[in-house]
């Protein structure tokens, strides 16, 4: 599987808007460590949730 996305980039998860904008910690196979802005860090399968890749909001 290719994920769009690496450390460093903000990502948002569709299925949970409400966690607002994370930042990509870390990824290891299909698990992807974000540090969202609501909820603090999560851990996501891939596999199961795919992320969206947005640009940062200054």
């Amino acid at each position: 599987m290719f994920l769009n996305y690496e450390p460093g980039d903000f990502v948002i998860n569709p299925k949970n808007k409400d966690w607002g904008m994370g930042q990509i910690q870390s990824i290891i196979k299909n698990k992807v460590t974000v540090n969202f802005e609501n909820v603090g860090k999560k851990v996501i399968n891939s596999k199961e949730v795919l992320l969206e890749r947005i640009k940062k909001i200054d």
